[in-house]
C-alpha cells in the first residue's frame, strides 16, 4: 500500500503590501476588516494566517506594532489558526523596524526573506486612471526603484533578535539563490532543521511562475536540505491557483490570499480571502488529499503553540 500523504497546510495572506485599495474593494485595510477576513479565511480552511498591517484611514502600508495590536487579539480570540506576522512589510524600512511587530507579539511564525532583490510592481500603475487615495499611484509607479534589502547581516540580525521567542520562520525564497543563502545560514547555525520554505513565483525581480521553475526549486531544495525542510508554494497573480494545485500534488503546502492575487478566476476579482481558501481547499480535496487543521499544521511545522504568543 502506498504511504498516505500528509495533510496540506493552507496559508492565507490577508492583505500584504503590494496591492492598494483602488485595485479591489475586497482588499482589507481597517483593523475590523483584516480581523474579519482573517477569521473567515480560517473558517474556510486556512491553518495559517499571514498578516500585514495597514493604515485604517487610507489603506497605506504600515509596520507600526500598534497597527497590529488593533486586530491580533480579536483574531486570537476567534480562531485557533496559527498567526504568522510579516517581517518584510516595507521595502524602505530597516530590518530592525520590520521585525518590531514580531518582537512585540512573539507569534508562532513570522516570514523572513532570504535575499536582497529588485522587487517591483510598477506595471500595475498603468491599469488605473483614477485612484481612491492620493498615495497609491506614486507608491505603485515608483516601485521600479525599489531594492528589497535582506543582506546576510540583516538575516543574522533578525534571526538573533527573534531567537528567544522560539518563532518558526517562513523562509521566503524568491529565486534559487535564496535557497543557497538559507543553506549557508543553516551551516553557520542561524536556523535549525527542519526549516519551512515558501517558494515564491511571479514577483517582478524574482523567478517566473512556470511549473518548470517549481520543479527546479524543489529539486534544488531536495539536494540542499534533504529531509530537513517542509515547503509551500506562493504563485503571484494568475499563477496562484495553478501553482498551488501543482504543489499540493507534489507533496507541498500552499499559500493563497489577497496579498498574492486579487483574482478568483481569470479576469474575475475575488470577493474575499475566504473565497480563495475555499477554492483551493475544494481542489485539494477533490484531488484526494486532506487539508490540515491548525493543530496538524503545528505538528507538521514544529511550532511552539498558541499558548506562548504575546497577544
Amino acid at each position: 500500500m502506498p504511504r498516505k500523504k500528509p495533510p496540506v497546510v493552507i496559508t492565507c495572506a490577508i492583505t500584504g503590501a503590494i496591492h492598494t485599495p483602488t485595485m479591489s474593494d475586497a482588499l482589507p485595510y481597517t483593523p475590523e476588516d483584516i480581523a474579519a477576513q482573517a477569521i473567515a479565511a480560517s473558517e474556510a480552511g486556512a491553518a495559517i494566517l499571514h498578516l500585514h498591517a495597514r493604515r485604517p484611514h487610507d489603506g497605506g502600508v504600515t509596520i507600526d506594532p500598534e497597527a497590529f495590536a488593533a486586530f491580533l487579539p480579536r483574531i486570537r480570540q476567534s480562531t485557533d489558526a496559527v498567526v504568522n506576522i510579516s517581517t518584510g512589510g516595507s521595502l524602505t524600512n530597516s530590518i530592525d523596524e520590520r521585525i518590531a511587530p514580531a518582537l512585540r507579539f512573539s507569534p508562532e511564525m513570522c516570514s523572513l526573506n532570504m535575499g536582497s532583490m529588485n522587487f517591483s510592481f510598477h506595471p500595475l500603475a498603468k491599469r488605473y486612471d483614477t485612484w481612491k487615495f492620493d498615495w497609491e499611484r506614486d507608491y505603485v509607479a515608483r516601485s521600479d526603484g525599489n531594492i528589497f534589502r535582506n543582506t546576510f547581516a540583516d538575516i543574522e540580525n533578525a534571526a538573533n533578535q527573534l531567537a528567544p521567542h522560539a518563532i518558526k520562520f517562513e523562509h521566503e525564497c524568491y529565486d534559487v539563490g535564496h535557497l543557497y543563502n538559507l543553506r549557508f545560514c543553516m551551516d553557520i547555525g542561524l536556523f535549525k532543521a527542519p526549516v519551512f520554505i515558501q517558494f515564491i513565483f511571479g514577483i517582478l525581480g524574482g523567478i517566473g511562475p512556470e511549473v518548470d521553475n517549481l520543479v527546479f526549486m524543489k529539486r534544488t531544495a531536495d539536494r540542499l536540505f534533504g529531509d530537513d525542510y517542509r515547503w509551500s508554494v506562493l504563485g503571484a497573480g494568475g499563477a496562484q491557483m495553478p501553482l498551488a494545485t501543482t504543489a499540493s500534488q507534489m507533496g507541498g503546502n500552499v499559500r493563497v490570499g489577497l496579498e498574492d492575487s486579487l483574482l478568483i478566476a481569470r479576469g474575475k476579482l475575488a470577493e474575499s480571502n475566504a473565497q480563495q481558501v475555499a477554492k483551493i481547499r475544494r481542489i485539494i480535496e477533490d484531488l484526494g488529499s486532506e487539508v490540515a487543521t491548525p493543530d496538524q499544521a503545528r505538528e507538521i511545522l514544529g511550532l511552539k503553540g498558541a499558548d506562548r504568543v504575546g497577544f
